[in-house]
């Protein structure tokens, strides 16, 4: 061996490797640098010499009332190389026996002092059993161990060393796969929330004013909340929807104040040359933090309590930088916003008011759907009673509008106009508690089908539970509103037994709202990825919850659909700030259009590569344009590829060079909406078409397409994509599917095809000549 060799060995055995005995007879103390990052010493436990030795712990749990959840701790793969070193190990003493090393490994992890020692250090028994089958591994898998181990590993095995000795060395391998041991401390710094108020410096450099309007539903507190917005300089309002947003942006510019709209997924700036006006209305997750108002109005102030959503109610509240905070919601918030106001050393003014028009709760069921009259809400918790509903009231010669959740805005809108249209036949609306909030309906009655609602606890489970009161005064609320065409409402159940449980639940008091969500910031993740640069995105929320300190004011969001998306793109090569907004994106994991086909997956990985989501892309990948809906099923179908193009449009206001086309996207989303709206105007047919189990025996006659609609669909169809007939299925694909010759997969391929032959014709042509260059050659070799 070279002997500059050596000097090197010795100049990295510099620092002292001691053999470092738990055996109780010890007589010596020894300060030493650990392998790992940081120096760790090995004290006394006491003054005497008889005392063991201990290992001073290189975590604190500082002040936290529980420890981490280490099954969230994933070890991480290392790549050791020694190559500096070489075999000098091996050519200083002898090479290792495997067999003997193995009996020497057992014997130091079954050892209790050891146990003990690593407990310390934070390896529970957990983190102990898997960093000790990693270093083990390690030990016994790699041709060159470090000079320093080897050497130490020989002298325990000839019996010159204790087996004590491992201990530095096995710690430096813990903290290499599991590098949160190192950095405990700074990780529950990072996801303290304890104090939440201190996230918004600008906020508390002002007093601001808060005013409580406290009340039902249709009691004017709102409203007298919006009449401060229009009267001052500046205003922000913070609606819970896209429609409430939108209803202050076009009541504020009828009333000729200039009022922008800011949404997830849409801007509009009232002013030409595109410069913010001095009001805004947006929904809540959208609120600036730091510019500043007059006037702000947080609307439904009781959802920040909601587990999904809590968060953004929370932020609003405490960091809008304006003079005049109005809070709009039920009496039941009161006291917890003037507790939470305690802390940022603000006071409320609570205004409260009582409902403009009386409603009632009904001694009797409805019973029957021969019993409905116009005016009549039928209130359902799902799509399937939705349904069901609405056909047996066709069924009675009566026709029905419908609502519910995933409709398009558009389509809600046109329904409630259709079912407050005096002059229009339809009197009947079924509906789920979509009405709550959003949309002003004409209802005499509201009457549930109902009592049992599914709902999503703190764990993220679902289960099916009694609708809350709170709930239920929601959606009993909408009956007989002011301004509407009944003065008064009543509340009855479609069922007998319901009634006294209906009537009991009402004539609860609300349940005080004693919790606000909190959730974790982008930055907040960030620096935990600085500490856990090897960790998932999932992986890090998951740490990051489990460390996370609150107050007894708040609770962490549930971050299941975080989650959830941050899984489905991890294989997706994405900077974190990138993957951390796509997974934060308005995505419902419900969705099979979305998730089961990966569309997220996709855009995600198109954006990975740098190359921009251009309008003929997303024509491809949603197969435009759509067939007017046959089913139920084709229905739900083109509800998802209007949630897609909601994605689109969200994401391009985040990534702006790389969702180029938003316009372009608006516009077929719109032909999208009006398509919709004609699957819903007709959702009687297409339950019977789904229960005839027939997608195609659904005459093209039975249909009612718009003319409008048609012209939109017929100019579309040059965009790329093979002729479609609108109106039925007289195309010669429909015909081959009726015939069985031809799948429905096998069609949309051949669209698919299609498709990217007229958008890239020459392409197409030379890869098609250099295939045909290909076979020709080869069949002149078969011929020779």
């Amino acid at each position: 061996m070279a002997a500059n060799r050596y000097i090197f060995l010795f100049k990295r055995l510099k620092r002292p490797v001691c053999s470092v005995s738990l055996r109780r007879n010890a007589t010596f103390s020894v300060l030493l640098e650990s392998p790992s990052r940081r120096p760790v010493s090995l004290l006394r436990s006491g003054g005497g010499g008889s005392a063991p030795l201990s290992w001073t712990r290189s975590i604190s749990s500082g002040n936290s009332p529980r420890p981490p959840d280490t099954s969230l701790f994933v070890p991480v793969d290392i790549k050791t190389d020694f190559s500096e070193d070489g075999s000098v190990g091996a050519e200083l003493t002898q090479p290792l026996d495997k067999s003997e090393l193995l009996k020497v490994l057992n014997r130091f992890y079954k050892r209790k002092e050891i146990q003990k020692l690593a407990s310390e250090n934070g390896l529970d028994a957990r983190l102990f059993h898997q960093a000790f089958i990693s270093f083990r591994k390690y030990v016994l898998e790699t041709e060159t161990l470090a000079a320093d181990l080897h050497i130490v590993l020989n002298d325990i095995c000839c019996g010159a060393g204790h087996i004590d000795d491992i201990y530095p060395y096995f710690m430096r391998h813990a903290k290499q796969i599991f590098p949160m041991l190192d950095c405990m401390d700074d990780l529950r710094k990072i996801s303290d929330l304890r104090v939440p108020a201190n996230w918004y410096p600008e906020a508390r450099s002002i007093q601001r004013k808060v005013v409580f309007h406290a009340g039902p539903t249709n009691s004017g507190k709102t409203y007298h909340a919006i009449q401060r917005y229009l009267e001052a300089k500046s205003g922000v309002y913070c609606g819970p929807l896209k429609l409430l947003a939108h209803e202050i942006f076009e009541k504020s510019n009828s009333a000729g104040v200039p009022c922008d709209l800011v949404t997830g997924e849409e801007r509009i700036f009232v002013d030409p040359d595109g410069q913010q006006s001095g009001h805004v209305a947006c929904t809540i997750e959208m609120c600036s933090v730091t510019t500043p108002y007059e006037v702000a109005v947080i609307d439904e102030i009781q959802m920040i309590r909601d587990p999904s959503r809590g968060w953004a109610w929370t932020r609003a509240l405490l960091g809008l930088c304006a003079e005049e905070i109005h809070v709009c919601g039920e009496a039941a918030a009161i006291n917890f916003v003037t507790e939470l106001m305690y802390t940022t050393g603000e006071e409320v003014e609570v205004r409260n008011y009582e409902r403009l028009t009386p409603f009632s709760l009904m001694d009797h069921a409805l019973e029957s759907l021969d019993n409905l009259q116009p005016g009549d809400c039928v209130v359902c918790f799902s799509k399937n009673d939705i349904y069901s509903i609405s056909r047996q009231i066709e069924v009675r010669g009566l026709e029905c509008a419908v609502i519910y959740g995933s409709l398009p805005p558009g389509t809600k809108l046109s329904q409630a106009k259709k079912f407050n249209d005096p002059s229009d036949p339809c009197k009947i609306l079924v509906a789920t508690d979509a009405i709550g909030m959003g949309l002003n309906l004409s209802i005499r009655r509201i009457i549930f089908n109902s009592l049992v609602k599914p709902s999503i606890n703190e764990k993220g489970e679902k289960e099916m539970d009694t609708i809350t009161t709170s709930q239920a005064l929601q959606i009993a609320g909408r009956a007989g509103r002011f301004s509407s065409t009944f003065k008064e409402g009543e509340v009855t159940t479609m069922h007998r037994d319901d009634l006294p449980v209906l009537k009991e639940i009402m004539g609860r008091a609300v349940d005080p709202i004693e919790t606000a969500g909190l959730h974790p910031t982008a930055e907040q993740i960030e620096m935990f990825a600085y500490h856990l640069p090897e960790a998932t995105l999932s992986n890090l929320i998951d740490i990051f919850v489990s460390l996370s300190q609150v107050d007894g004011l708040y609770f962490v969001c549930n971050v299941d659909d975080f989650k959830f998306l941050a899984d489905m793109i991890q294989h997706i090569p994405l900077n974190l700030r990138s993957r951390y907004v796509f997974c934060t994106a308005p995505i419902n994991k419900k969705q099979p259009f979305v998730c089961t086909t990966r569309l997220l997956s996709q855009f995600a990985r198109q954006f990975s590569r740098d190359e921009p989501l251009t309008f003929d892309w997303v024509c491809r990948h949603i197969s435009w344009p759509p067939m007017p809906p046959k089913n139920i099923k084709d229905l739900a179908h083109l509800e998802a590829v209007h949630d897609v193009l909601d994605l689109y449009l969200w994401l391009s206001y985040r990534f702006m060079d790389m969702f180029p086309d938003a316009n372009r996207v608006r516009d077929i989303q719109r032909e999208m909406d009006e398509i919709i709206q004609v699957g819903v105007h007709n959702i009687t047919r297409l339950i019977r078409a789904s229960e005839a189990q027939s997608s195609e025996s659904l005459p093209s006659t039975q249909l009612q397409t718009p003319p409008q609609v048609q012209r939109r669909l017929r100019g579309s169809q040059g965009r790329g994509q093979p002729p479609k007939d609108v109106s039925g299925s007289s195309t010669l694909g429909s015909r081959l599917v009726q015939e069985g010759r031809l799948t429905k997969d096998l069609l949309q391929q051949l669209r698919r095809e299609w498709s990217e032959e007229q958008m890239h014709p020459a392409r197409n042509e030379q890869t098609h000549s250099r295939t045909g260059g290909g076979k020709s050659r080869a069949d002149k070799k078969k011929r020779k």
